[in-house]
Formats: structure tokens, sequence, C-alpha cells
């Protein structure tokens, strides 16, 4: 979506988890998508010329590996199983096979995006890794670290973006000043429900209410003075939304609470802090999931533009 909206021609992809093939298929049908693990997809020798020498070729890597929140290091070399119920793999070197996706398709620019924990703590050591292997193979490598806040996204998302340019082309350094004025959630809030139907509180977080100060953004920090009555949980996914401010980075677990309706957030809004069209089909699938697994698309739509003015 965001290439369609900065006016490039999307050809397809290639996408391993089913339910999302599906919801990319509904809402772009693509001319060309591989329903596979890009591992078998860079065995293929019986591509179209037409993927080769793209302007652009864009990659997000499954993040959960280098996130600040999950296991990290624990799950780096361990196979595993997925809900999605795609086949047992690792995760951690797939920004590695990404870079061998680059010099299979030979792209004149590659974009590789992932989260902040990818250039934190042990985790350098794939960033570095990318570098040196887009280099070895032909490309200059930028790095820029990105919020959606500052690009006109109405949620505060940072992400790490990997930008190569191919060095036979000659093309310029990029250069990113994204100062779109923040947009805070009382905005795009569904106020009163009009739109969405928003799943009650749980009991443990309307007992922490009375607990709450405006402007905590979680409530870990209601329920530290909760624990001077009873024994309570951390709380540390529960995040609390406010008129006045940017709407949290949106994940797929833990409660996202409207503080000035004392509720959840609803699907509408989880799609418009998303950036998600208001006609995006999501078939059967959880809103929030795959908006919560996603790029914003008005994010990506401000780096395509950004290259589309510069290089090309």
């Amino acid at each position: 979506m965001g290439y369609k909206l900065a006016g490039f021609d999307h050809l397809g992809g290639v996408e391993i988890d089913p339910k999302i093939a599906k919801l990319y298929i509904k809402n772009h049908n693509p001319k060309y998508f591989y329903p596979e693990d890009v591992r078998d997809f860079n065995k293929r020798n019986d591509l179209p010329t037409e993927l080769y020498d793209l302007d652009i070729l864009d990659g997000s890597p499954p993040c959960t590996t280098f996130s600040m929140t999950g296991k990290r290091e624990q799950t780096w070399g361990v196979k595993k199983l997925f809900r999605e119920g795609q086949k047992k793999q690792t995760l951690d070197d797939l920004v590695l096979v990404y870079c061998d996706t680059i010099g299979k398709l030979r792209p004149k620019v590659a974009v590789l995006e992932n989260v902040p924990g990818i250039i934190a703590g042990r985790a350098k050591k794939y960033a570095i890794e990318v570098h040196e292997r887009l280099n070895s193979i032909g490309y200059d490598v930028q790095l820029f670290q990105l919020n959606s806040a500052t690009m006109g996204v109405p949620q505060a998302r940072e992400r790490i973006f990997f930008i190569a340019r191919r060095k036979d082309l000659k093309l310029p350094k990029l250069k990113f000043e994204f100062n779109e004025p923040p947009i805070p959630f009382g905005h795009i809030a569904d106020k009163g429900c009009k739109l969405g139907n928003p799943k009650p509180l749980i009991p443990s977080l309307s007992d922490r209410w009375s607990y709450l100060t405006y402007a905590d953004p979680s409530f870990r920090y209601a329920d530290a003075k909760y624990r001077n009555k009873k024994e309570a949980n951390s709380f540390f996914s529960s995040k609390l939304h406010y008129d006045d401010k940017v709407a949290n980075t949106l994940v797929c677990s833990g409660d996202f609470v409207y503080y000035h309706e004392k509720r959840n957030l609803t699907d509408v809004e989880y799609r418009r802090m998303s950036s998600f069209p208001s006609d995006y089909d999501f078939c059967t699938a959880n809103v929030r999931y795959v908006c919560g697994m996603s790029v914003p698309p008005l994010m990506i739509a401000r780096v395509a533009n950004s290259i589309r003015e510069q290089c090309f």
C-alpha cells in the first residue's frame, strides 16, 4: 500500500503465512505472488525477467526475534512452529536470507525494515553482517531510525530502515527529513463508539482504575500503588491512550485502553492509528493482529516517496 501511495507499480511479493497471503491477494491482486518460505524463493530459477533489476525491492523479515520485549537471544538459531501454521523454521537469520534475495534480484534500491532492537545489544552483530554482506555484493548501505509519528501517522512507532543503493548506478545518498506535526489520539478516536464495539475492560484493570494518575503510560504505574492493597501483576503490555497524546506503538498483545471513555480500543481505532484505509478487507483476520504486525502504509509511503524523488 505504501509504495502504491508513493506512485510505484506494485508487482508482487513472497509471503509464508497463508492467512496474511490471503489478505495480500484480496487487497492487492499481485501480478506475481509466491506463498512460500523466502529460502525456497531464493532457490527458484523460473522467475520472470520483470522481477530482476527492480527499482525497489522491499523486505520486512519478522521482527519478534529482535524485539526488546521478547526473548531475543533465547530464540536465535532455534527452530519453532508458529500459530499461523507455517513450517518449523528459524527467524533470526531471515535478515541474512533477505540479503541473498537482494543479491539474486539485483534491484537498484533495496529496503530492509526491522525493529530498533536489531541495533541494540548482541543483536548488533546481525546489523553489522547485513551491512557487510550488502557491501560485498555491490551496495552502499545507509541506516535510518525513523518514528512514524513524525511522518503523518497517528502512532508513535520507531523502526530501523537499511537502505541499500547499487554502487554501479552511482545513486545519491539519501536524506530523510520528516517533520509532520504529531496527530494525537483524540483526532482519530471513535468517540462514543459510533463505529466499533470495544471489548469491556477485564476486571483486574477495572479494579486498578482509581489508582491511575492522568498521563500514566500504562496500568503498571497504577499497579504499583495497587500492590499495597492486594497482590498484583505487572501489566507491562497494558497501554493508556489520551486525547492529547500520540497513540502508543501498536503491539499484538495486552490491553489498549482509551482513558477518556474507560474502554478498550475498537478495530476502527486500530485501523486508523495504523493508517490502513477504511475499505481494507481484513477477511477473517484479527484487525489488531494485522495492524500490530504491519509497518504503517503511510510510513512506507513517506520513505518510498523520498527514494523516488532523490534516486529516480
